[in-house]
């Protein structure tokens, strides 16, 4: 078996990528916000040194994050987002992967040793459940070395009880759960805030992010 990360990413398309940005930032510009966040996730995740896929959505959108991600891609599959949780792990095991980290496109400062930390607690702890706390309740990563049905059913995603609910589900699984350091999500117009100062504390991180960010606020000075 081979550790694996599994890139959680939809496309950045206008009107659809990072609506709850469009407020701050524009249609056009949380869908651009969006792109540089799926190419620094990716990074990151290569930084790993282990495999990487990114798992896309929708389907027909799979060559276009290939491109983008510079990675190998999968389509995600139909359903909500467990449903689409549990159909990559299923994927990535019958590949040979294992264990295998799923990561969103959502935190793109995520210091490279949180993702080193979850990686090492996944192959270390093979019998649990992996979590990486998220600051909105839910969670940056999930580590999984088998699949565990049901873990990811009837779960209230976007939600501040979904961390609490998938580690309930776990515990019906008979699973224990180990989290990984914590960390946060940029996903709505108050994080950006929060963003700008990852990328002033760490003049390393998430450059596609920070150039987006420059050019955006340019514009604006422009306007």
């Amino acid at each position: 078996m081979r550790p694996a990360i599994g890139l959680m990413a939809k496309a950045p398309r206008a009107g659809l990528a990072k609506t709850r940005l469009i407020p701050a930032l524009g249609a056009e510009g949380a869908a651009a916000l969006a792109r540089a966040f799926i190419a620094d996730s990716a990074a990151l995740a290569r930084s790993a040194g282990v495999a990487v896929r990114v798992l896309a959505a929708p389907a027909e959108a799979t060559g276009e994050l290939a491109a983008l991600a510079d990675l190998p891609a999968l389509a995600q599959g139909e359903g909500d987002l467990g449903a689409r949780m549990a159909a990559a792990f299923a994927t990535l095991f019958a590949q040979g992967f294992g264990p295998v980290l799923l990561i969103g496109a959502d935190s793109p400062t995520l210091p490279p040793a949180h993702l080193h930390a979850a990686l090492a607690l996944a192959a270390t702890r093979p019998e649990a459940v992996v979590l990486g706390p998220a600051a909105d309740g839910g969670y940056w990563c999930v580590g999984l070395s088998r699949a565990v049905p049901g873990l990811f059913e009837a779960i209230a995603w976007s939600t501040a009880s979904v961390l609490a609910e998938t580690e309930r589900r776990a515990g019906e699984a008979g699973l224990a759960v180990v989290r990984a350091p914590a960390w946060h999500d940029v996903d709505e117009p108050a994080d950006l805030d929060r963003l700008r100062e990852d990328l002033r504390r760490d003049p390393a991180a998430a450059s596609h992010t920070r150039a987006l960010l420059a050019a955006l606020a340019t514009r604006r000075g422009a306007l």
